[in-house]
């Protein structure tokens, strides 16, 4: 087993990483299910969950504050970047239907492939054309979108399309600056806390969101904290690490997995449908997903021998 582990890139790992990421943010809706059930509803579960986890990661920051001072300004802007796109993403549930949120910011392929040919030159192969059709594909079979990708037309919809266009850039800014990953997932989890927080304070203000009932923090603090040990940090690590090693579109991909594991965990916990629509859609997230490792896979056995 220590041999095969070795034996793994640092790529294959970000691979590896990628899907994990998409695990996780498959079964978000979980535990934020459970935060709403409770009354804290919306962006304020987002924020207990941030805050949280930078609280129990802090520890790092304060052991390392000198590779986290103000000078550090790529290491700054990249975790305000992601952390900004990741806000876009989860307020824009508030704003706008979820099929339209999802699929807006499932895009992010897209732009990462054409900005990662933009500022690093990478070539976008065949296989990334066809993955990203694949996986838009499967995204629209899920979603149910009857007439085609959705033409933003409120502030949900553009806060989805721009959280998808911000991420690929911040990925790109993490490809390129090679930093201690763990570095980017505190101050990730930092400013998300801190603009989750905004956002929030927003909403509530305009009467789309209730003031969470604090009292109940508590007894949800028994169940999260542990999660944020075991899950949360984690899942923030690896939606950091895999694209400090990949290409932003073959990451957006990956991410990808959430969508499907979002759809097999509602259908078996919530007892949403799950028919022959939603197998064909995971069968083609999944198909985009794996297209480029096979593909590395097969190029690199044929190369051995």
């Amino acid at each position: 087993m220590q041999a095969v582990l070795q034996h793994f890139s640092e790529r294959t790992w970000a691979k590896i990483a990628g899907v994990f990421s998409g695990i996780v943010f498959g079964i978000y809706w979980i535990p934020l299910r459970l935060m709403d059930e409770a009354g804290i509803h919306g962006v304020w579960a987002v924020v207990v969950f941030n805050v949280t986890a930078f609280a129990l990661i802090s520890p790092w920051v304060i052991y390392k504050w000198r590779e986290f001072v103000p000078g550090r300004l790529r290491l700054q802007l990249g975790s305000i970047i992601t952390g900004l796109a990741y806000v876009l993403y989860t307020s824009a549930f508030l704003y706008t239907e979820v099929v339209r949120a999802l699929v807006l910011f499932y895009l992010m392929p897209i732009w990462g492939f054409v900005l990662a040919r933009i500022f690093i030159n990478e070539t976008i192969t065949l296989t990334r054309w066809i993955s990203m059709v694949f996986g838009l594909a499967g995204l629209i079979v899920i979603c149910g979108i009857k007439n085609g990708i959705p033409i933003p037309s409120n502030s949900g919809d553009w806060m989805a399309l721009a959280g998808g266009v911000v991420w690929a850039g911040g990925a790109i800014l993490l490809l390129t600056d090679k930093q201690e990953p763990l570095n980017y997932c505190a101050m990730f989890l930092f400013w998300a806390s801190i603009m989750s927080i905004l956002a929030a304070l927003y909403a509530t203000s305009q009467g789309l969101l209730l003031l969470p009932q604090w009292q109940q923090l508590p007894n949800i603090l028994l169940w999260l904290i542990p999660l944020a040990i075991l899950v949360t940090i984690p899942a923030a690590f690896a939606t950091l690490f895999a694209p400090s090693q990949l290409n932003p579109g073959i990451v957006g991909l990956l991410f990808m997995t959430e969508i499907s594991i979002g759809t097999l965990t509602a259908a078996l916990f919530a007892g949403e449908p799950f028919g022959t629509t939603e197998i064909l859609g995971v069968l083609l997230i999944t198909t985009a997903g794996l297209a480029e490792p096979v593909q590395s896979w097969i190029a690199g056995s044929k190369y051995s021998t």
